[in-house]
């Protein structure tokens, strides 16, 4: 939620409404949706790459040991799920466009605010390692937040207006002022992290010592993200609020102060609401009374108990309770194991397709990864009687299909999508955790398109990756150039390459070679920040391959993750490599080190690759990183089309195809080969490894 200028106005009287703090010693609730985007936005991290998700690991690791240096105990809530009414989808699509456009001015080198697209991965990936306690609400997390704040007597913190609304006991503090890269000492022990917390008495005090439990209603005359609605202006403009002011600021910092002071006169929000009613029309009063009375009520306590879930695991949440959802799945969702993108299907069979800083002129990236979503939502299809008689229900004369709000252009259009109808076994959600492993692991890989033994060289952590690259190269829609394919596996390097640094045993030689690679690699990403202009198709290519990690992570963890999850974040230093991972075809154990895609790293590998540099000279100073390249690069090549293999400038059109195949089809045939073993020994031994694939190719696409 969240009430459109009410953040700035408060914070423009900081002296009257906030009080100074020196935290620690204390539990703190986090609103955790506010503080990732604090993070993200704030912290000098470039976002036209798609996300450089290790340096941001970097941040959120930092924030938090902030925390534990002054003795502040962090409960991180983030919220769930679209809200069951859908009464906010309004709001959420305006935002979407929003989001486009920003994202747009990006693209082009302007400014803007777009989260990378698996931001939220990579922040419950790091609050896992750190054993940071959170939990992930069923909807909006924020009745829930202030519940267990009172509960607890400690305050929170989150940049939402809706904070200053609720009558929290410990009061509220804003991101903004939340010093914690300023730690300071008490007598030079003590730790403390300098905060502003928010008083709503002294609130309350500055109008008339207006009576808190008319707020609720401010908010909603104000207009939050609940509650817009037109025949409000008939009241505003009766009432006679003051709204002189000019600039967009202004007339809203003039709205608020009108209506607080209108509404200091009133003794409770009966009177208050009856008052607001005699300005409209007749036939309009109930019900508007009636949407304006059920939104105040979401500034009340909840029923969810996060104390219980906190304490012993237990997350009882009504609303989801009533839809007879299974047992496994409202588990899942409470600890973060699934996405709320699962929530949005499985109750409003509607999701909403992030957006991405891509080449607008386009299709959605989105689109390349729409066959694993209908899978998705075809496993979501009968999980629950209840979902199909709600009144919510988003498609109810087409049980198969579900709805996607998705980027068209630089707008948004919603589109029906068809999910797949799945074997009998698959089809009932309550028992997808008793299929065996095997099964869900099937499935998942029929749905990569890719084979088991395919992957079995692969180190355990890289397997989802790898097979999802293998899915992406598959698609005509992809357009990846043999530089896109190789800077993305080398980005998957890096995190095997802190390990070996940070391994005790190994040869300096070896060390050093993964130092000197580890240093040419954080050159290549600094070099790539420093104003280098965006080339749009490969971000599109980036983008597309992202959407593939997203949904192929979505469905992985839906089936009880057959394959382990992908290591979004930065390695730890205490991680450690096993001794046999690199000398063994065969990995035995899971490689917990994978930082899987920094954007600026791959985009600058990308213009290396493309100017002079060649993979071999890159790897040539650490074996052991070309060794797993190998491996990497074997398991997907085979998936990849031939075209991304043959040089620059070789023609592959159909025309000189087909009139090849009509005159000296096996002559060149053998030519092709040949032609190509000769560029790949002169620019990349790496690209011997593709020869025999092009061979077994070359008949059926006859290249030239």
């Amino acid at each position: 939620m969240g009430i459109r200028g009410l953040m700035s106005f408060v914070e423009d009287h900081s002296n009257e409404f906030f009080t100074d703090l020196k935290l620690r010693d204390t539990k703190i609730v986090i609103d955790g949706y506010a503080l990732f985007h604090r993070l993200c936005f704030s912290s000098n991290l470039d976002l036209r790459y798609g996300g450089d998700y290790d340096s941001f690991a970097d941040v959120v690791q930092k924030f938090f040991e902030s925390l534990f240096a002054c003795n502040i105990c962090p409960y991180v809530v983030l919220d769930g799920g679209c809200d069951i009414s859908d009464k906010k989808l309004t709001t959420l699509k305006d935002r979407a466009r929003e989001k486009i456009q920003m994202a747009h001015s990006l693209s082009v080198g302007g400014s803007g605010y777009v989260c990378p697209l698996l931001i939220r991965e990579v922040f419950i990936q790091v609050l896992i390692k750190l054993r940071v306690c959170f939990v992930q609400c069923f909807s909006e997390a924020d009745r829930d937040i202030m519940t267990l704040a009172n509960h607890w007597n400690c305050p929170v913190l989150s940049s939402d207006s809706d904070f200053c609304i609720f009558d929290l006991k410990t009061g509220f503090c804003p991101l903004n002022s939340f010093q914690w890269r300023n730690m300071n000492t008490i007598k030079g022990t003590q730790n403390y992290i300098p905060a502003k917390c928010f008083s709503l008495d002294a609130f309350c005090h500055h109008f008339s010592n207006m009576n808190k439990a008319l707020l609720p209603l401010f908010a909603v005359l104000c207009g939050n993200d609940h509650v817009n609605l037109p025949i409000m202006e008939t009241f505003l403009s009766k009432a006679r609020l003051p709204l002189g002011a000019t600039s967009s600021k202004g007339r809203r910092h003039h709205r608020i102060l009108g209506l607080l002071n209108w509404l200091s006169h009133f003794a409770n929000p009966t009177e208050a609401l009856d008052n607001v009613l005699k300005y409209l029309p007749k036939k309009d009063r109930e019900n508007v009374k009636e949407l304006l009375c059920c939104s105040m009520e979401e500034y009340q306590q909840s029923q969810v108990k996060l104390q219980d879930f906190f304490q012993c695991g237990t997350y009882v949440c009504p609303d989801a309770l009533n839809l007879g959802l299974p047992e496994w799945v409202l588990v899942a969702l409470a600890k973060g194991q699934l996405s709320p993108f699962i929530s949005d299907a499985l109750v409003l069979r509607r999701t909403i397709l992030p957006t991405q800083v891509e080449n607008m002129q386009q299709p959605n990236a989105h689109r390349i990864s729409q066959p694993i979503r209908q899978i998705i939502y075809g496993l979501l299809l009968n999980a629950s009687p209840h979902l199909d008689k709600t009144s919510w229900n988003a498609l109810p004369p087409q049980p198969l299909a579900f709805s996607e709000v998705e980027r068209i252009n630089k707008n948004i259009r919603t589109s029906i999508i068809d999910a797949v109808e799945l074997a009998k076994d698959h089809s009932d959600l309550s028992r997808l955790t008793e299929l065996s492993l095997r099964r869900r692991q099937m499935l998942l890989l029929e749905t990569l398109k890719v084979k088991q033994t395919i992957l079995e060289p692969i180190p355990t952590s890289l397997k989802l990756p790898i097979a999802v690259s293998c899915y992406w190269l598959q698609h005509t829609e992809t357009k990846a150039k043999l530089h896109h394919l190789q800077s993305l596996l080398l980005t998957m390097l890096v995190g095997p390459l802190i390990a070996i640094i940070n391994s005790p045993g190994k040869e300096e030689l070896q060390e050093d070679g993964a130092k000197m690679l580890y240093a040419e690699f954080q050159r290549v990403k600094a070099q790539t920040r420093l104003g280098t202009r965006l080339d749009l198709d490969t971000a599109h290519i980036f983008c597309q391959w992202q959407s593939c990690l997203q949904m192929g992570m979505y469905l992985n963890q839906l089936l009880s993750t057959p394959l382990p999850e992908p290591d979004l974040t930065r390695p730890s230093a205490f991680n450690t490599l096993n001794e046999d991972i690199w000398t063994h075809t065969k990995y035995g154990g899971t490689l917990h080190v994978s930082r899987l895609y920094s954007g600026s790293l791959v985009h600058g590998l990308c213009q290396q690759l493309l100017a002079s540099t060649s993979v071999e000279s890159l790897l040539s100073i650490c074996p052991e990183a070309k060794q797993l390249y190998e491996y990497l690069f074997n398991a997907t090549r085979s998936y990849a089309p031939a075209e991304i293999f043959l040089p620059k400038g070789r023609s592959n059109s159909k025309k000189k195809r087909q009139k090849k195949q009509n005159t000296s089809c096996s002559k060149n045939r053998g030519r092709t080969t040949a032609h190509t073993k000769c560029w790949y020994e002169g620019n990349n031994r790496f690209g011997l490894l593709m020869v025999e694939n092009l061979e077994e190719h070359s008949e059926a696409s006859n290249i030239e």
